[in-house]
């Protein structure tokens, strides 16, 4: 008989880049986990804004058990039928015309990098390579990907970083007009960041990014990634702030669960990859892409859609209502089901502590850096979900004010 993993199992033979919670958990349903022990929790952590639908939700389910009994894999020698009713979804949900499919936001997103630089290579010479991005974004963990994202410490160590990117400041025009010129290929940038603390951007700046990236014959990239597929309250955060990108990222609630990523991208720039200049082995699989699918024909409803904005008000509500009680946070702020609580002035760089008090309280949430509480829940959390998870959430941060 196969004996049963524990955590320890984890520091014997696992590489050490992760330091995961004690409580394994070992089944999900809906907003609620349950682990090794038996015991509940209640899920606002989403797997990091993976878990659009919750856990095992039975769409995703059946999507995937039915693609499971006819076909898992093939090489992109060929085609296969999930793959391209997906990328026909996309089209007509958005504003592309082609779609790139891939397994990772990051392989997405590194995807998207190449593409914009091939395109000013192809259309304006080599010299035109530089890429503008903005501090405290986050784009991945491919060695590109990190070079591009604005936190140096996730490429320290690796070596030298490839050239030609600089960085500006989020939400400050004034420093992107700076840095942008006529060899710049492309602005990336999150319309919220989410790693680098659930940060909007203002509508004024990414319109402002659209008409510089338009001057300066640049491509503009959406990273969605954490953003798209609802997360924000419409299928991609772009539909509500009256902004269109050339290029954008989706990954994490594109599969509900299922690793798999996307590039969009509109024809004239699309065309830029031609035949063998850039590829994915698990990209456009059939069992994610069936996934996927069903997720984004579930998701992209006004029954989700107006529920996502209902279900932020009432986050929103009952996080003010712990902080008039306890005074812990300084600003509520996100979009959707993407919140952050940043904390206030006498909390200041302890939001970490929260999340191990929650988890004694049965709850699991999220940081996005020292100072932000961060919650990504399922899109359809019940109600009553919210309300327990709330209450659990109060205990820990009472321990927290009380010192223990």
């Amino acid at each position: 008989m196969t004996q049963t993993p524990t955590r320890a199992d984890f520091d014997r033979y696992m590489v050490p880049n992760y330091a995961p919670q004690q409580a394994i958990p070992v089944r999900g349903e809906g907003s609620r986990l349950w682990d090794q022990a038996g015991r509940e929790y209640i899920d606002f952590a989403g797997g990091i804004a993976v878990n659009g639908l919750g856990h095992c939700h039975p769409v995703l389910v059946k999507a995937l058990t039915e693609q499971a009994g006819k076909l898992w894999h093939v090489s992109n020698v060929y085609t296969n039928e999930p793959a391209l009713k997906l990328a026909r979804s996309l089209v007509e949900r958005t504003f592309a015309d082609k779609v790139f499919l891939c397994s990772s936001g990051a392989e997405a997103n590194e995807a998207a990098l190449k593409l914009a630089r091939r395109w000013a290579h192809d259309h304006f010479g080599e010299h035109k390579n530089r890429i503008v991005s903005f501090t405290q974004s986050f784009h991945g963990r491919t060695f590109f990907t990190v070079s591009v994202g604005g936190q140096p410490k996730y490429a320290q160590g690796f070596g030298p970083v490839p050239g030609g990117i600089v960085h500006g400041e989020y939400n400050n025009l004034d420093s992107v007009r700076d840095l942008i010129d006529d060899d710049t290929c492309a602005v990336m940038v999150e319309p919220m960041q989410g790693e680098g603390g659930v940060l909007p951007g203002d509508p004024e700046f990414l319109a402002g990014l659209r008409a510089l990236c338009d001057a300066h014959d640049a491509l503009l990239i959406f990273d969605e990634v954490q953003t798209g597929v609802g997360r924000s309250g419409t299928l991609y955060a772009y539909q509500q702030l009256g902004v269109t990108p050339d290029i954008l990222t989706s990954a994490k609630s594109l599969g509900g669960g299922f690793p798999v990523g996307a590039m969009l991208a509109s024809d004239r720039v699309a065309s830029a990859f031609a035949f063998g200049t850039h590829g994915s082995t698990y990209g456009g699989n059939p069992l994610a892409s069936a996934v996927a699918l069903a997720a984004v024909e579930f998701i992209d409803t006004p029954e989700v859609l107006e529920g996502v904005k209902r279900r932020h008000a009432l986050f929103r509500e009952h996080l003010e209502a712990i902080n008039d009680r306890h005074g812990v946070f300084g600003e509520i702020r996100g979009m959707g089901l993407l919140i952050g609580a940043v904390m206030s002035a006498d909390y200041e760089g302890r939001a970490a502590e929260i999340l191990p008090l929650a988890v004694e309280e049965g709850l699991m949430a999220l940081v996005a850096g020292p100072n932000v509480l961060r919650m990504a829940p399922s899109l359809v959390i019940p109600e009553a979900d919210i309300a327990e998870g709330m209450a659990r959430l109060e205990r820990a941060i009472a321990r927290l004010v009380a010192g223990q």
